[in-house]
């Protein structure tokens, strides 16, 4: 009985600056992350953030794990201040970097866990890796679709000068046709509305 009272005040006990660590990470990203990244800029960290608090909420995750996922979801595109081009595995080394001698180990394989699983395709493994990877494509179920792939057109765009608006409306169409959300949440309240613009994609590829 001793040993469960030690281990639950120290679950209790467990927790982390997030707003020090919030502020370190964002002022980071708004000073290296390059211009033309129109979609996955620090708007996009902080949508990640906010919905991933509201995914948790919805999914009654313990306090600690809302402190984690918290984390990943502020660090899961810092990659980009580096290349665009393994992104996740970047953002993982720079989260150990800056979290290293504040977060426990196996709390930062966790988070780390968590930033791995936003790659695509996604494939999480657990519940909290999942409620990360549904935030992070949390839009696609939402009025906001439109405006936020336009933003990530532009982006592609950028990086691909040839990429045409048709050839755009068919990656959406293959892309939305894959993707599954994980979390109950996500499959029961964005899931029709991404269905209804995945349908409205059709036509327009047709």
């Amino acid at each position: 009985m001793l040993i469960y009272d030690l281990e639950l005040r120290n679950l209790v006990e467990m927790r982390y600056n997030i707003s020090d660590i919030k502020k370190n990470i964002i002022g980071k990203l708004q000073k290296n992350l390059p211009d033309h990244l129109v979609y996955h800029d620090v708007a996009h960290t902080l949508y990640v953030v906010e919905k991933a608090a509201f995914i948790c909420m919805k999914e009654k995750v313990s306090a600690l794990d809302k402190q984690l996922i918290n984390i990943a979801a502020l660090y899961h595109d810092s990659g980009f201040m580096v290349s665009p081009d393994n992104h996740e595995e970047t953002s993982c080394k720079i989260a150990r970097k800056d979290l290293n001698k504040i977060v426990k180990p196996d709390h930062l394989d966790k988070i780390c866990s968590m930033i791995m699983s936003t790659k695509i395709p996604q494939s999480p493994k657990t519940h909290c890796e999942s409620i990360l990877a549904d935030a992070d494509l949390e839009y696609l179920g939402t009025n906001s679709f439109w405006s936020t792939g336009d933003l990530l057109f532009q982006e592609i765009q950028y990086f691909n000068p040839k990429f045409s608006e048709g050839d755009w409306n068919k990656l959406q169409v293959s892309f939305l046709s894959k993707h599954q959300y994980k979390t109950k949440f996500c499959r029961q309240y964005r899931e029709k509305y991404k269905q209804n613009h995945l349908k409205k994609l059709e036509k327009l590829v047709k």
